[in-house]
């Protein structure tokens, strides 16, 4: 149809994942854009993320036989062809026909590490149904621990490959774009009807996930919010349920009843990197959620290197924040990152293109990586070296 033609010729055209922010702000409601797009209080800190990782120079090498170079690397024990994953990412899923199985089957493709949220539109067990490949599942600390043995329970059922535990949102971050835009604080008819005109305003989206990406909701945590489960509950289920008492020991239990990798998202100082080696964690992420939670805190670019300087070689260090293109991959590596996550890149190209947009927006940060690693002298991803 039209539509599918549509966004073809778009992935056609893009020059860079970037191009795919402008398609999504273009297809999907303003409320679903301007969560993912926005960050928290002045949004300080999600501008750091870009502007500081744009300022690590790179050494330039010349006269070394780049013919060929390989992206390939291991990650907790499992090969992937480039050293990236999907980071997890809320309400994903609303942004395309059940938006998360695309995802999966896009990096599935595409050779890496696709992470499903708790708050996800789509549940596990209907990614692990479509899924052939194992994925990663993030959690969150909830008050309530039976559900989160539930959750986690499942996620072994559904064979997820490692478990990624969030700690950097005890308590939801200010984020006044969602406010602005109707997501957030808008309760009850008034609420539902701006999000219903701004559906409207977006034909496309409303019918592909409008009326046939149904059911549109929270599908980890349907079964403890019941019928209510729709977007005004979404806000009101993370600050009735987040946990701000929980300290490192209360994730003792969870490295008990959950045998597989472990990796730490959300880490941003050296001490706490520590913290997690000492926990017996397998790895972190070096992340301050895009920008998301608490404004003002260092960018990850520069977060990273004193981290990696006191956990790494012992642990799985991975970074995410204010990634752009594969360039932008090869400077946290130079950095000292093992792997990176793409978090804004994949949903604002799921947005606007579906599978085939992630499908081509991977392609692009592949064909990036392979030109900045020929340029700095480097054939593998062992090879980048600190700027």
């Amino acid at each position: 149809n039209d539509h599918v033609i549509h966004i073809h010729m778009f992935t056609r055209r893009a020059a860079s994942a970037l191009d795919y922010r402008e398609l999504a702000r273009r297809r999907i409601p303003r409320f679903l854009f301007e969560y993912i797009d926005g960050g928290s209080y002045a949004e300080v800190t999600m501008r750091r993320n870009i502007t500081d990782l744009e300022q690590v120079s790179l050494r330039q090498r010349v006269l070394n036989d780049v013919s060929s170079i390989d992206l390939s690397t291991t990650l907790f024990g499992r090969k992937q062809s480039m050293p990236i994953g999907l980071a997890p990412i809320g309400l994903a899923g609303m942004n395309a026909r059940r938006g998360e199985v695309q995802a999966a089957h896009a990096a599935e493709a595409a050779g890496i590490p696709f992470c499903l949220s708790t708050v996800s539109a789509c549940p596990l067990d209907e990614v692990a149904a479509h899924a052939r490949e194992p994925f990663w599942f993030q959690l969150y600390m909830i008050r309530d621990r039976k559900f989160m043995k539930d959750l986690i329970a499942k996620a072994k059922e559904a064979k997820c490959s490692a478990l990624v535990f969030t700690v950097d949102m005890p308590v939801p971050g200010s984020r006044y774009r969602d406010y602005r835009s109707g997501l957030a604080g808008s309760p009850g008819m008034m609420g539902a009807a701006r999000r219903v005109w701004q559906a409207m305003l977006r034909p496309q989206w409303a019918w592909d996930v409008g009326l046939h990406g149904r059911p549109h909701q929270l599908g980890n945590v349907a079964p403890v919010l019941g019928k209510s489960s729709g977007l005004e509950d979404f806000f009101a289920w993370m600050r009735n349920n987040f946990d701000p008492k929980v300290t490192w020991s209360d994730l003792d239990f969870i490295r008990e009843i959950w045998d597989g990798p472990l990796i730490i998202k959300g880490i941003l100082d050296p001490e706490d990197a520590k913290a997690a080696l000492k926990l017996g964690a397998d790895g972190i992420v070096v992340s301050n959620h895009g920008g998301r939670q608490l404004d003002g805190v260092l960018s990850t670019a520069r977060a990273l290197p004193p981290i990696a300087d006191v956990v790494g070689g012992k642990m799985t260090v991975l970074a995410d924040g204010g990634v752009r293109s594969g360039l932008d991959v090869v400077r946290m590596l130079a950095l000292g990152a093992d792997g990176v996550l793409l978090g804004r890149a994949w949903v604002y190209a799921l947005a606007g293109g579906g599978k085939a947009g992630i499908t081509h927006m991977l392609q692009l940060v592949e064909a990036e990586m392979r030109v900045a690693m020929a340029l700095t002298g480097c054939t593998n991803i062992e090879s980048i070296d600190r700027p």
